[in-house]
């Protein structure tokens, strides 16, 4: 527990430790040394202080410019979410506008779409509940996550169904010093089975946990083209932190995935059919609103395959 200053004629009180609190937080979207210049192909305009901003110019159904190529890389990388309106991509497209950015990833736990490298997430009606409406980041169970994500509506409710990002490099700037100190250099184990148990069959978990072991992951990664510190870890993926009591992980695990829920580190995007978003998974966390009840959301992503963490 934390206690609160006290001044004479002032009872004591004590608010829990670990907690979120208010006052100034370090809001910034670019890196430290980071040279900030205009974009000449392409127009950008910022949502927010440090994330999320709508990309207007490029014509996305049509292989890239390696200018445009290398502005929307620039981008990506100082607003790590980019939203494109009425993109309106087929999967052939889509996936070919995510190539532009590497090898694609298959996912064999999700529902696949027209091509293996597409999955599909079909939502109200009949379809299962929805199970992305949790703080993570993609695939970090795996050896190599995705480096980033892209996501296209196809069908949007009347109401609802937005998903919001957060920004792990300005999580990690405003944790407090002990709390740095703490976790730079630490280790912590991500596993696929803590995130899919609760709505994939015991029979299917046993069949793929061999193609997916337990990994270990940096606490706090460097971002390879940016260089910026983000705050690696997640409430899907993450079971623990190496060389600590379980109890001991538990709490700052705690205190840690917690960071993604400060709205100043946040951008909400509500969805029309055919919008798109681009995404640096290495960067952000994200949470996909499941407050349409039975209505229909369908969606489509494509993702990168990425570095090894470091």
């Amino acid at each position: 527990m934390t206690a609160i200053e006290t001044a004479p004629g002032l009872r004591e009180a004590r608010v829990p430790a670990d907690g979120l609190y208010e006052g100034t937080r370090v809001l910034r979207h670019l890196p430290d040394g980071w040279q900030e210049r205009p974009y000449e192909h392409i127009e950008v305009t910022p949502l927010t202080r440090v994330i999320g901003a709508e990309v207007r110019g490029a014509d996305l159904a049509r292989p890239l410019s390696s200018a445009v190529r290398e502005e929307l890389n620039r981008a990506l990388l100082e607003w790590k979410v980019l939203f494109f309106r009425g993109a309106r991509l087929t999967p052939d497209q889509q996936a070919a506008f995510a190539r532009h950015w590497g090898e694609l990833e298959t996912n064999p736990l999700l529902a696949q779409g027209s091509r293996a490298e597409v999955v599909r997430f079909a939502k109200g009606g009949d379809a299962a509940p929805t199970y992305e409406n949790v703080w993570h980041t993609d695939v970090t169970f795996r050896e190599r996550p995705a480096l980033g994500s892209v996501l296209q509506l196809r069908e949007v409710p009347r109401v609802g169904g937005d998903t919001m990002w957060a920004c792990m490099g300005a999580a990690y700037d405003n944790l407090p010093e002990e709390v740095r100190e703490r976790i730079d250099g630490a280790r912590a184990v991500h596993d696929f089975i803590a995130g899919f148990a609760r709505f994939t069959p015991r029979e299917r978990l046993a069949e793929l946990q061999d193609r997916f072991p337990p990994v270990e992951h940096p606490v706090v990664r460097t971002h390879p083209e940016s260089g910026r510190r983000m705050l690696f870890v997640n409430t899907s993926f993450t079971t623990r932190i190496l060389g600590m009591e379980r109890a001991e992980s538990d709490r700052l695990l705690s205190c840690l995935t917690r960071q993604a829920q400060v709205p100043e580190y946040q951008v909400r995007f509500s969805w029309r059919p055919g919008d798109m978003a681009f995404w640096d998974n290495r960067a952000t966390q994200h949470y996909a609103l499941f407050d349409y009840g039975s209505e229909r959301r369908v969606a489509e992503r494509v993702a990168i395959v990425g570095d090894r963490p470091f």
